[in-house]
């Protein structure tokens, strides 16, 4: 087996990522809670964001992207009888987002943590598969000024 040990140029992020997101289209998937499809959005954005980057999974915009992945899957896990699934993803949304309170990317936090803060302790003590603890599902809206960093 020969090795290729010839030097590559190293790529630089695809910073263009963060240019392409359409928050409009981001809250709208959120708010129709259309949440498998936002998160394949978001996972898709963030994986071409940390894409030969220094910083990798460190770097800000793809730590809030990431955050805002797992509140989604959160969402979607609860819904879909995976209490298991959307507690760990809870804690995890909390822990990445809470470094952008109140307000990153143009994006408003603190609603996005007040719903997850309200379902977690529902949620903590249901079995696995169990059924999602708030009847009607109400979350709060998706709320964003399109502004992005400079």
């Amino acid at each position: 087996m020969l090795l290729d040990l010839q030097a590559r140029p190293i790529l630089p992020p695809d910073r263009q990522v963060l240019s392409e997101i359409d928050w409009s289209e981001v809250a709208t998937l959120w708010n129709s809670n259309e949440l498998g499809v936002l998160h394949d959005l978001l996972n898709d954005r963030w994986s071409r964001l940390i894409r030969n980057s220094v910083l990798g999974t460190r770097d800000p915009e793809a730590e809030f992207l990431q955050g805002l992945a797992f509140a989604t899957l959160a969402l979607f896990f609860t819904q879909n009888r995976n209490q298991e699934g959307a507690l760990l993803m809870v804690d995890d949304a909390l822990i990445a987002l809470g470094k952008y309170r109140p307000r990153f990317m143009g994006v408003q936090i603190d609603p996005i943590i007040g719903t997850l803060q309200t379902l977690r302790p529902l949620i903590a003590s249901l079995p696995a598969d169990g059924e999602n603890p708030m009847f009607p599902f109400v979350y709060a809206k998706f709320e964003h000024d399109g502004a992005l960093p400079t």
